[in-house]
């Protein structure tokens, strides 16, 4: 039984798709998705449809990531659309827009059944017996039910010290620009900014063979630097 952890997705359904073609996952092992499936891409409630279907499988763990929150936010009128919009949220109603009868996107159009999900369903964070998988950070001092959002959603992978537990952990939303997952030993950050002109990360945790693959139909393999 092996545990791959995805990176953010972003709305890049082609990406996820190719990804999946190529990762050797079998039927018990543990999948966990780490957030951000919305926003920036151009497909994202196909992905969100996707990683609601996922759900039903007790061995697959979608985390919440920080774009999900505000895509919340901003349809329940607790942050300024304009905000969202600007940061990838504009990108995203249009995918739903496919759906819809209006000729301009609207906050409106976005399912309520996501929003649901994203409210209810989606985790913010995953422990297992030797790692932690999170959206984004966790504090080194601080066990995971005391951890705030202000880590687990929005700090950034730069400053990332070992967790008083000891275990590993993974995370992403900090885009790794090069490409490649980030390793301090402690922490891996496998958000290789696929929506930008980088890949979408799948890494077997426990080998650290990762998979790659990007909008443009390519894929390739390797394992985490030393």
């Amino acid at each position: 039984m092996a545990t791959f952890a995805i990176g953010d997705i972003h709305g890049c359904w082609t990406a996820l798709e190719t990804l999946l073609e190529q990762v050797p996952i079998q039927e018990d092992d543990l999948v966990i998705t780490l957030g951000d499936y919305v926003d920036r891409g151009p497909e994202s409630a196909r992905v969100l449809d996707w990683v609601m279907n996922q759900s039903a499988n007790e061995r697959f763990i979608a985390l919440r990531g920080n774009h999900e929150l505000m895509m919340l936010a901003a349809s329940k009128a607790q942050m300024n659309p304009e905000h969202w919009l600007a940061c990838g949220g504009s990108e995203t109603l249009t995918s739903y827009q496919q759906t819809s009868q209006r000729r301009i996107p609207n906050i409106k159009d976005i399912s309520p059944q996501h929003l649901d999900f994203i409210k209810y369903d989606l985790r913010p964070y995953h422990e297992t017996e030797t790692h932690i998988f999170v959206h984004a950070y966790v504090y080194e001092d601080a066990a995971l039910d005391d951890q705030d959002e202000s880590a687990l959603y929005w700090e950034r992978f730069d400053l990332i010290r070992p967790h008083k537990s000891g275990k590993k952990v993974i995370c992403g939303h900090t885009a790794q620009r090069s490409g490649l997952p980030a390793n301090r030993q402690h922490a891996v950050c496998i958000d290789t900014w696929v929506y930008g002109d980088g890949w979408l990360t799948c890494l077997e945790v426990e080998s650290g063979q990762y998979w790659q693959a990007n909008q443009k139909r390519k894929h390739r393999s390797d394992w985490l630097e030393v």
